[in-house]
């Protein structure tokens, strides 16, 4: 029988960060009760008084999974160390856009699993529920700052946010599981600069 891994009155927990794990190796089709209960040592049973749905499970881990995107987004935002407005503005949005790439590569079955229970969810315009940092609301501030100081007319800025994130999330999955997964490292490379150059001119 497996052993414990969980502190008593903290199975919630217990449970979610067993999820990822098995996201993390084998997507969201990995995240299943049975398994999840398997991994954080505890019947099938208890599981379902925290969880009493697939659905309901796996969206606890997809947030998690998304949260853990946007904590990549963030750091990469704080390695920015461009002083000038307009040009920080760019940088910022450039960074942006390869550390969403970049966690998709690095762990496309979190990436994936971020998107599995979320995708018919309104657009969050409010941080995650334990406070992680939001990929689209990262998005929508660097967007508002290139506005704000004057790299983008004002007039561009309104719905900026979807074109520019189908444009790197569209590349995330075409790199990941779709016919680019090949495509030698030189190669990714310049479709990322190419994405990332025609996201900032058509802006």
């Amino acid at each position: 029988m497996p052993a414990q891994r969980y502190h008593h009155g903290n199975l919630r927990q217990a449970l979610v960060q067993a999820g990822l794990e098995l996201a993390r190796a084998g997507g969201p089709q990995a995240v299943v009760l049975r398994a999840v209960s398997r991994e954080a040592g505890v019947s099938h049973n208890a599981a379902y008084r925290h969880f009493s749905s697939h659905d309901a499970l796996i969206a606890a881990v997809a947030e998690r999974c998304m949260e853990n995107l946007g904590t990549l987004m963030l750091s990469q935002l704080s390695a920015v160390d461009e002083s000038r407005p307009v040009p920080r503005a760019r940088a910022r949005l450039d960074a942006l856009g390869r550390a969403y790439v970049e966690f998709a590569r690095a762990e496309p079955g979190w990436f994936t699993t971020a998107f599995t229970a979320t995708h018919d969810a309104p657009v969050p315009t409010s941080e995650l529920n334990d406070g992680g940092p939001h990929p689209f609301r990262l998005l929508t501030g660097c967007l508002d700052e290139l506005a704000e100081t004057g790299a983008i007319p004002p007039q561009r800025r309104p719905g900026a946010e979807y074109a520019a994130w189908s444009a790197v999330h569209g590349l995330s999955h075409l790199l990941i599981e779709g016919p680019l997964r090949t495509l030698p490292e030189e190669d990714v490379r310049l479709a990322l600069n190419v994405t990332l150059d025609v996201v900032s001119r058509g802006l």
